[in-house]
C-alpha cells in the first residue's frame, strides 16, 4: 500500500467510471488508497470508493463539491483540450501533491518513422483526428508544469470491445457477415486491457519522481488487425469473413463515422510501444491479459441486446463500396 505519513494515499479521480478509469479507481481502492471519484453521477463508481457528484467542467460546481479538501494525487481523465487542461492544472495546483493528466498515445506523429514508439517519439497535430490534435495541444499547454502526463493507447475492458464499432461489430461477426478491415489487415496494433493499464497508473501515484515526467502505458499484446478480428470470431465459435479496404476509402464512404478518421489518422498505422520507462518507475508493472484470453471473457459477458447506433448500416455501406470497386477493376 502506498502511503504518505503512514496514512492511506488520498486519490481523487475526475471520471472514475469510464472504460479505463473504472479499473484504475478499483485497483487504487483495492491497494488500500482512500479513493474519491468525482463526476456527474451517471454511473455507479467502483466498490470501496467515495462518490462526489459535480460538473467537472464547471469550476464553481467543482469548488462546491470539494470545498477545502486536499489530495495526495489527482488523476484527470476528463480534459480534452488545451484550455480545460490548463484550467484544471491551475485549479488543483494548491489542492494536490501530484496532478496526473491523462493524454493519449494518438498524439504521436503519423506515420511513425521508427518502431517501437517511445516517450521521445515526435508528437504533432493529427488533421484526420481532431481528438488527437486536441490532446496534443493540451499536452503542449502543460509543458513546464510539475504534472505527470500519461499516454494510454488502445485500451479496452470486458464491456467495451476494442473493435471499430464495438459490440455492433461483434454481433456482425457472430452473424457471419463481412467485416471491412483497413489496409491489408497486417498492420501491427497494441491492445491493452484496462486492468493492466491500471497497474502502471496506480504504481505512479504518490511517486514524487514522476512529477514533470511523461509515460506511455500499454501492454505488450501486439497483433495484426486480421488476427484481432479472427480472435473475436474464434471466441464466438464462428469464422471471420474479412474484406480488406484501403484506409483512405473509409472517410470517403463514411465521413460521418468516428472511426473513419481513426483509419487514416491512427489505427491505419502500426503502433508498437517500448514500455521501458513505466517499468523503471513501476517495477511491478506486469500486464497479464493477452487478448485471446480477454476476448473469451468478453464474449462470455456479451450483452443480450445491442442497440443499433447506425454502425451496422455504416459497415454495410463500406462493404458495398468495396464490392463495387472490385467490379470496376474486374471489368
Amino acid at each position: 500500500m502506498l502511503q504518505y505519513d503512514s496514512a492511506p494515499l488520498r486519490v481523487l479521480y475526475l471520471g472514475g467510471t469510464g472504460t479505463i478509469s473504472t479499473s484504475c479507481a478499483r485497483l487504487s481502492a483495492e491497494s488500500g488508497m482512500a479513493v474519491t471519484v468525482l463526476n456527474r453521477g451517471r454511473k455507479q463508481p467502483p466498490a470501496g470508493t467515495e462518490a462526489l457528484v459535480a460538473d467537472v467542467a464547471d469550476e464553481a460546481s467543482l469548488s462546491a463539491a470539494l470545498r477545502d479538501r486536499e489530495f495526495d494525487a489527482v488523476v484527470n481523465f476528463l480534459s480534452f483540450d488545451a484550455e480545460d487542461a490548463t484550467r484544471k492544472a491551475a485549479f488543483f495546483a494548491s489542492r494536490s501533491r501530484q496532478y496526473v493528466h491523462i493524454s493519449s498515445a494518438s498524439i504521436y506523429a503519423k506515420p511513425v518513422r521508427q518502431l517501437p514508439i517511445t516517450e521521445s517519439t515526435p508528437t504533432g497535430p493529427n488533421p484526420p483526428l481532431p481528438y488527437a490534435t486536441a490532446k496534443w495541444e493540451a499536452e503542449r499547454a502543460l509543458q513546464g508544469l510539475p504534472v505527470t502526463i500519461v499516454r494510454p493507447s488502445h485500451t479496452y475492458d470486458d464491456d467495451n470491445p476494442p473493435l471499430p464499432g464495438g459490440w455492433a461489430t461483434v454481433e456482425r461477426i457472430a452473424r457471419g457477415e463481412e467485416i471491412p478491415v483497413h489496409g491489408d489487415g497486417t498492420s501491427l496494433w497494441t491492445l491493452t486491457h484496462a486492468e493492466d493499464f491500471a497497474q502502471g497508473l496506480v504504481g505512479l501515484l504518490g511517486n514524487p519522481r514522476a512529477l514533470g515526467e511523461t509515460f506511455t502505458i500499454t501492454g505488450a499484446d501486439v497483433y495484426t488487425w486480421d488476427q484481432i478480428y479472427t480472435i473475436v470470431a474464434e471466441a464466438l465459435g464462428v469464422r471471420a469473413k474479412l474484406v480488406h479496404v484501403a484506409s483512405e476509402m473509409f472517410p470517403l464512404v463514411a465521413p460521418d463515422w468516428f472511426w473513419s478518421g481513426e483509419m487514416v489518422g491512427d489505427i491505419g498505422h502500426s503502433a508498437v510501444f517500448d514500455t521501458s520507462k513505466i517499468r523503471t518507475f513501476v517495477p511491478g508493472f506486469a500486464p497479464r491479459l493477452t487478448f485471446h484470453r480477454a476476448a473469451a471473457r468478453m464474449v462470455a459477458r456479451r450483452p443480450p441486446v445491442v442497440a443499433d447506433d447506425g454502425t451496422d448500416a455504416v459497415l454495410d455501406r463500406i462493404v458495398a463500396a468495396y464490392h463495387a470497386a472490385r467490379k470496376v477493376f474486374a471489368a
